[in-house]
């Protein structure tokens, strides 16, 4: 596939999204974190999202006219009500309180309710640890997830991601899960290049495995019992604990509730120690261990993105020819001129 530079990328999607709703402010912020995901090669999480975006708005899930505020805090402690705004607006608002709040008490914790999709979460923390912070950033959604035990939805994908400043600040350790077997987002991109997605990932209507993206009915957690109840846990953290529960909601009373995002900053020299030249020495400790039979290398978390991300820098994003379809098609509808590497 002929690869889309990173540039003209954002500026189109920016400008399908400001055509299909969003303020020009929350559309560059958005597309500002989908690029991203392209460029480290989770195109689960890229472009490919916009169509369902502007969907969202015209079904009055994201309230472009939204403005997130902090409604209540008690010392490193912030909540903030995001009105159902774009979740990258939201999250890189709980991003930059959390670190404020660890500039004056050496951790902050910034919950952030009432949000929508929020993208590639270590997006957020990222940018935490360009500011040498450490962060972990969570967020919540409706049940998405087979709980463990039973065959149908129960908890939601929920993903984490933690990231560590090291003496590279381009480079932190930065591990970005969902605690789903794979995130849908990879299934919505395996029905755009038309391929089957692998046994474990999901089941249809009656709750058997398929191996079809357009059977999937949920998605599987991740090694069981431990990838449902951590989700189960961030829903605690990241709904419960601001009195805007999701699952509970969602299983007894039906609909969509919305969403939640966490994100916790916190200031590693509070502990008085040099912790990015241990966190150095760690990352060589491991990449220096033998390899496993058939490798060729030892990859820390985060490192394959960072890999990509140069790949993709250089010699362009390739997009799916079902992304690149659907984007040219709303493109066509909103009046937004196309990239030539798009057309």
């Amino acid at each position: 596939m002929v690869g889309v530079g990173a540039g003209p990328l954002e500026c189109f999607a920016a400008a399908l999204l400001r055509a299909g709703g969003f303020s020009a402010d929350q559309a560059e912020q958005t597309a500002a974190i989908l690029v991203w995901a392209n460029l480290r090669g989770v195109d689960s999480h890229g472009v490919l999202r916009i169509p369902r975006y502007l969907e969202m708005v015209e079904l009055g899930l994201i309230n472009p006219a939204a403005g997130p505020r902090q409604v209540l805090g008690k010392g490193a402690v912030a909540v903030i009500d995001a009105q159902r705004a774009p979740g990258a607006v939201a999250m890189n608002l709980a991003t930059q309180t959390a670190v404020r709040l660890s500039d004056a008490h050496g951790i902050g914790w910034c919950a952030v309710r009432a949000i929508t999709h929020a993208g590639a979460i270590g997006y957020y923390v990222q940018q935490a640890a360009r500011a040498g912070r450490v962060a972990i950033a969570m967020t919540a959604s409706k049940p998405l997830m087979v709980y463990h035990g039973s065959k149908t939805e129960g908890v939601s994908t929920n993903p984490i991601a933690i990231a560590a400043p090291t003496t590279d600040p381009d480079r932190p350790l930065l591990l970005d899960m969902s605690t789903a077997s794979v995130a849908i987002g990879k299934i919505m991109a395996a029905k755009d290049a038309g391929q089957a997605i692998p046994a474990g990932w999901g089941v249809d209507e009656q709750g058997r495995e398929t191996t079809d993206p357009h059977k999937v009915k949920a998605v599987l957690p991740m090694a069981g019992p431990k990838g449902s109840g951590l989700s189960l846990m961030i829903e605690v953290l990241a709904s419960v604990m601001v009195a805007n529960p999701l699952i509970s909601v969602a299983l007894t009373e039906g609909g969509d509730p919305g969403g939640n995002g966490l994100v916790v900053v916190v200031d590693p020299s509070a502990f008085g120690n040099e912790f990015t030249f241990e966190v150095d020495r760690l990352r060589a400790a491991i990449k220096g261990l033998p390899l496993a039979d058939g490798l060729d290398a030892i990859y820390l978390p985060g490192e394959r993105g960072f890999e990509v991300m140069e790949k993709r820098s250089r010699d362009g994003i390739p997009l799916a020819q079902g992304t690149r379809s659907r984007l040219a098609a709303l493109a066509r509808t909103l009046n937004v001129v196309t990239p030539e590497g798009l057309a």
